[in-house]
């Protein structure tokens, strides 16, 4: 019987397709929080103000940015994969329930989760062989 999960699956075991897989997937992972954290750069007093209004200390923006920021561009060269995928996940599900925990911002609360569970996805999986993190385990 045809099993198209089959077939993929044996695609993706090929060591090549299965890199450029993993970068592909850091890369869409990590962009979003390397485009949300330089915006954060650039918008500074308005992000405070935006903070403020949602209860949360200012004092907090650039630990935001250098999460954000440093750790998207850490999950695009797959530098502590593992950790930072973590941190960014538990940020994810922090900043759903902060900042789009009302029923008209349903879409980007659920967008964090979905963001949290691809990252839980590189604590499981590592950044794979393209990455800082494989050149630094198998020097």
């Amino acid at each position: 019987m045809l099993n198209p999960n089959r077939i993929i699956a044996n695609l993706v075991a090929h060591p090549v397709l299965e890199s450029v897989t993993f970068v592909s997937a850091r890369a869409l992972m990590a962009y979003i929080f390397i485009v949300a954290g330089w915006g954060k750069i650039a918008g500074y007093e308005a992000t405070v103000g935006y903070m403020q209004a949602m209860g949360v200390p200012a004092e907090l923006l650039p630990v935001t940015i250098l999460l954000e920021l440093g750790g998207g561009l850490a999950i695009l060269f797959g530098l502590q994969t593992r950790v930072v995928a973590a941190l960014l996940a538990g940020f994810s599900l922090v900043t759903a329930f902060l900042f789009h925990g009302t029923p008209e911002d349903a879409v980007n609360f659920m967008k964090n989760f979905a963001m949290a569970g691809g990252l839980l996805l590189l604590v499981l999986q590592g950044a794979g062989r393209f990455s800082l993190d494989h050149l630094i385990e198998h020097q």
